[in-house]
C-alpha cells in the first residue's frame, strides 16, 4: 500500500503554503450493505464539469464510490482514509482535461495492487479501456529484477529496481501515454504528502523524483507538474536553502507585488495605444528551485539575483505574439542573447512561446513570455493537451511526431540487443532525453533535436545509421567544423559523406575525445564494430590495451590479469574483443586498474594510493572533495583512500563515525562487501559543480628532434587550458630521437587521455606515456 502523507506543504506561486484541507466535508454512502465514507470531492467534480460532458459525471461518481469501497479500512500514514490519494490523482488528471476513462483509471489505479478487487472486476464494471489503463499503471509498480550476487549492496538493488521501473514506464508510454500521465499525477500527490515519511524515505523519494519524474514531466511538456515537483523536492532535499529563499521572497513580497503591478499597467497601456488586444497579462516571482539553480550556476547570493520576476502575456493569435514582442522591445531595451523564438522553432516537448528579457522599470531585469491561449494550454499540460487533439480525431500525425523521440529510444535499444540492461537504458535517458536540448536544422530545413553538447556525428546518426557510418566531415552554417564540435541552437548542419569509407572510427568511442554525446550514436558505432570479424576485434583490442598500458606505465601487467578485473567476460579473448569493438572503453579499464588496492599483487606499487600518480618529489595540487550528498552541498566529505575516486566516477557515500561522509567508487570492493547491518549508512553522492581539482602527472615523450618541436608541444598543451611545468629535455641519441619530460596538471583521467591523444598527433612524435621511475615498479 502506498501510504505517503497528506499534510506536507504544497507549493503555490513559488512560496510554500500549508495545504488547505480538502477533506473537511465528507459524505457516507451505503455500498453493498456497508457504509463507506467518501471524502470531499468538490475539487474533482469541478474539474470534471469544466472539461467533460455532463453525461460522464455519473460514471465518474460511481468510480469514486467504487474506489472508496475497495479501499475501505485503509488509511494513509497521516491517519486519513486512503482513498484521498486516488481522488487527488484523479483531480490532477481532470485538470489536464483528459478523458473520462483517464479520470476513472486514476481513481482506481491502486485498487488491484492494494485491495481484493481484480482487473477483471474493473473490466466488468468500467469496460476494457479503463481496465487496460489501470493494468498499465499497476504493472509499473510490479518489479522483476535479478538481485545479483550476495555481495551486491542494498543501494545497488534499489538502483536496479528504479531502472527496471523506469524502463517499464517508457515502454508503457509507447502504447498509451495516459498511463504515464496517471503515474505523474500519482507521484505529484505523493510528493505533496511526504511529511509523515521518515527522513531517509523523504530524501530517497525526493531524489528519485528530481532525477527522473521532474525531467520526465519537462520532456513531456507538462510544466504545471514539473515546477511543483521541483519545488517540493527542493523543500525536502535542501530545507535550509528552501526556507532562506522563501523568506527572502516573502520579505520582499510587497515590493515585488508593487513593482509587478506597475509593469503590468505599463504594458497594458502600451498595448492599448498600439491597438493590440491582450487576453491577459500576469506576473509572478520565479519558482524557488529555478532561483536556487541560478544562484548555484552563477555563484551568487539571493540578493545578487536581479531577474527574479517574470510576466506572461497572452494574446489571441500568432500575429499578435510578434506584434506584442515589438511593443515590449520598443518599451524597454532587450538584453542581448536572451531572445528565443519557440513559436517558429517549437521544442520537442511541444512547447511554443516567445521568450525575451528586458531592462524594465528602474533598469531591473524582467523575463517576458508571449503566447496564445492554446500555446499556454500546451505549455501547462504538454503531451496531455496534444493527446486530446488526437482523441478528437485531429492532428494524429502531429501527435505521433511529438513522441517520436520516445519511439526512437525504444527502437534503438531493441536493435542493440541489450534490452535486459535496464541501467544502460536509464543512462541513455539521462544523456539523450533528460538533458537540455539544442535544436538544429538539416539543409532542407527539418528541425532535429539533440541533447546539449551533441556533435555532428550525433546529428549524422540521428538522420540515418549509414550517414553516421560514412561521416567524414561536417559543415555548420556553411563552414567546416571538427567532428567534435558542439552544435548550437539554430545552426544548419550538413554532413560530408565519404562513399568509400568502410565504417566509423574507433576513436569515436573514446569519450575523452568528445566525438559522440548521445548513447544512441555510441551504440550504433559499437554495433558496427561488433559485427566485424572477431580476429580483427581481438587484434585491435590487444593494440589498444598494449598502447594504453604503456602510456600509463603499467605495461608489466599481463592481459589476463587486466581481464580478471572484468568478470563479465569469461575469457581474456572475450574481454579483448569487447575492447576492440568498443563494448568496453579503455578509460574504464584504466580507471579500474589504477583504483585497485595497494595490497593486490597484480598491480605495481606506484599506482597507489592516487588514481593519477605524481612524480619524484613534486607535490601534486591538493584534491578537495566538494560533493553533494543526497542533493545537498556543504556536508563534510572525504575521498576514500581504498579506491580514490576521481571526477566523473560513479560514487557512493558511507557515513563514518568521526569523519563525515567517506566517498567511494560504487564498485569499490569495500562497498560491495559491506555488512548488511551497515548498509543503511550508504548515501547517494555526486560530484559538486564547484569542485575544481588538479592532479600533477609526469609525462615522457619521445620524438624525432626538429626545429619547432618544443613550441608545438607547448602550444598544444596551452590550447587545452592545462598548466605545464618542469619542462626538461634529455640528450638526443644517435638516431636523432629526443626525450622530453614535463608535468601537466589535469582534472580527471579523461582529460589526461585527451592530452595523450593530441600529443601523439604532434608531428614526428614517436611515443607518449606517463613517466614512471623504474625503481617504483613491481614485476608481476
Amino acid at each position: 500500500m502506498h501510504d505517503s502523507d497528506k499534510t506536507a506543504p504544497t507549493v503555490k506561486s513559488g512560496v510554500i503554503e500549508r495545504q488547505v484541507e480538502q477533506n473537511g466535508r465528507s459524505t457516507e454512502k451505503k455500498i453493498a450493505g456497508a457504509t463507506v465514507e467518501i471524502p470531499d470531492t468538490t475539487k474533482l467534480i469541478e474539474a470534471v464539469s469544466a472539461s467533460l460532458p455532463e453525461a460522464d459525471l455519473a460514471i465518474i461518481e460511481r468510480a469514486i464510490h467504487f474506489a472508496a469501497s475497495a479501499h475501505a479500512g485503509q488509511y494513509r500514514a497521516s491517519g486519513e482514509p486512503y482513498v484521498i490519494h486516488p481522488i487527488a490523482a484523479a483531480t490532477t488528471i481532470a485538470e489536464m482535461k483528459l478523458d473520462r476513462d483517464s479520470v476513472i483509471a486514476a481513481l482506481l489505479h491502486d485498487v488491484p495492487e492494494d485491495t481484493h478487487v481484480t482487473i477483471e472486476q474493473i473490466h466488468d464494471v468500467f469496460g476494457e479501456k479503463v481496465a487496460k489503463l489501470v493494468d498499465g499503471v499497476t504493472k509499473l509498480g510490479k518489479i522483476k529484477w535479478d538481485p545479483g550476487t550476495e555481495h551486491t549492496t542494498k543501494a545497488m538493488h534499489e538502483k536496479q529496481e528504479q531502472a527496471e521501473n523506469l524502463r517499464k514506464m517508457f515502454l508503457a508510454m509507447v502504447d498509451d501515454v495516459r498511463v504515464v500521465l496517471i503515474k505523474l499525477a500519482d507521484r505529484l500527490h505523493n510528493m505533496q504528502t511526504l511529511k509523515f515519511k521518515s527522513r531517509e524515505k523523504q530524501i530517497k523519494i525526493a531524489t528519485e523524483t528530481l532525477e527522473i519524474f521532474a525531467p520526465l514531466a519537462n520532456r513531456l511538456g507538462i510544466w504545471n507538474i514539473k515546477w511543483q515537483l521541483e519545488d517540493l523536492c527542493f523543500y525536502y532535499l535542501h530545507p535550509d536553502n528552501y526556507q532562506e529563499i522563501t523568506l527572502a521572497i516573502y520579505d520582499q513580497r510587497e515590493t515585488l507585488q508593487s513593482y509587478l503591478e506597475k509593469v503590468i499597467n505599463t504594458v497594458e497601456k502600451a498595448f492599448e495605444e498600439q491597438g493590440i488586444h491582450v487576453l491577459e497579462v500576469t506576473g509572478r516571482p520565479k519558482h524557488i528551485y529555478s532561483i536556487y539553480k541560478k544562484m548555484m550556476r552563477k555563484s551568487r547570493a539571493f540578493d545578487q539575483i536581479y531577474d527574479l520576476l517574470a510576466i506572461r502575456i497572452m494574446v489571441e493569435d500568432v500575429r499578435d505574439c510578434y506584434a506584442a514582442l515589438g511593443v515590449i522591445h520598443t518599451l524597454w531595451r532587450p538584453i542581448p542573447g536572451e531572445f528565443d523564438d519557440y513559436i517558429a522553432n517549437p521544442k520537442e516537448s511541444m512547447y511554443q512561446s516567445l521568450h525575451t528579457a528586458v531592462l524594465a522599470l528602474d533598469g531591473r531585469s524582467l523575463e517576458v513570455q508571449i503566447r496564445t491561449k492554446q500555446m499556454h494550454e500546451v505549455a501547462e499540460y504538454g503531451i496531455a493537451a496534444h493527446w486530446r487533439y488526437k482523441e478528437g480525431g485531429k492532428r494524429d500525425v502531429e501527435f505521433e511526431a511529438k513522441i517520436a523521440w520516445l519511439r526512437r529510444l525504444i527502437d534503438w535499444r531493441e536493435d542493440s540487443g541489450d534490452n535486459s540492461d535496464a541501467m544502460d537504458f536509464v543512462e541513455t535517458l539521462k544523456s539523450d532525453v533528460f538533458q537540455d536540448q539544442v535544436y538544429v536544422f538539416t539543409p532542407r530545413g527539418d528541425i532535429i533535436d539533440l541533447p546539449a553538447g551533441a556533435t555532428p556525428i550525433d546529428f549524422a546518426y540521428r538522420i540515418h545509421t549509414d550517414i553516421g557510418h560514412t561521416c567524414g566531415g561536417a559543415r555548420v552554417n556553411d563552414r567546416l567544423v571538427p567532428l567534435s564540435y558542439q552544435l548550437q541552437n539554430g545552426e544548419v548542419v550538413k554532413i560530408i559523406q565519404v562513399k568509400n569509407r568502410k565504417g566509423p572510427s574507433r576513436d569515436w568511442l573514446n569519450q575523452a575525445l568528445g566525438y559522440i554525446k548521445t548513447a544512441g550514436a555510441r551504440d550504433k558505432v559499437k554495433q558496427w564494430f561488433r559485427k566485424q570479424e572477431r580476429e580483427d576485434n581481438l587484434s585491435h583490442g590487444r593494440d589498444i590495451l598494449e598502447t594504453e598500458l604503456k602510456r600509463l606505465g603499467l605495461d608489466n601487467i599481463s592481459f589476463e590479469s587486466v581481464a580478471s578485473h572484468f568478470p563479465k567476460y569469461d575469457k581474456a579473448d572475450d574481454f579483448l574483443a569487447a575492447l576492440g569493438y568498443g563494448g568496453i572503453t579503455i578509460n574504464a579499464v584504466a580507471n579500474r586498474l589504477l583504483e585497485e588496492k595497494k595490497t593486490q599483487q597484480s598491480l605495481p606499487e606506484f599506482a597507489q594510493p592516487n588514481s593519477i600518480v605524481t612524480s619524484g618529489n613534486d607535490k601534486a595540487p591538493v584534491l578537495t572533495a566538494n560533493m553533494q550528498v543526497s542533493g545537498m552541498d556543504g556536508l563534510l566529505t572525504s575521498l576514500a583512500k581504498c579506491c580514490h575516486p576521481v571526477p566523473g566516477d560513479e560514487v557512493v557515500g558511507y557515513v563514518t563515525m568521526t569523519k563525515g561522509i567517506s566517498v567511494h567508487r560504487s564498485d569499490c570492493s569495500n562497498i560491495l562487501h559491506i555488512p548488511e547491518k551497515d548498509q543503511g549508512r550508504l548515501m547517494r553522492v555526486n560530484w559538486g559543480d564547484k569542485s575544481v581539482q588538479y592532479y600533477r602527472v609526469p609525462i615522457r615523450m619521445e620524438a624525432m628532434d626538429r626545429v619547432g618541436l618544443l613550441r608545438d608541444i607547448s602550444v598544444l598543451v596551452a590550447d587545452e587550458n592545462i598548466n605545464m611545468s618542469d619542462f626538461r629535455t634529455l640528450q638526443t641519441n644517435s638516431r636523432g630521437i629526443i626525450t622530453i619530460l614535463f608535468n601537466v596538471d589535469v582534472t580527471s583521467v579523461d582529460q589526461l587521455y585527451r592530452v595523450f591523444h593530441k600529443l601523439q598527433g604532434v608531428k614526428d612524435a614517436l611515443e607518449v606515456r606517463r613517466d614512471v621511475p623504474n625503481s617504483s615498479r613491481t614485476k608481476s
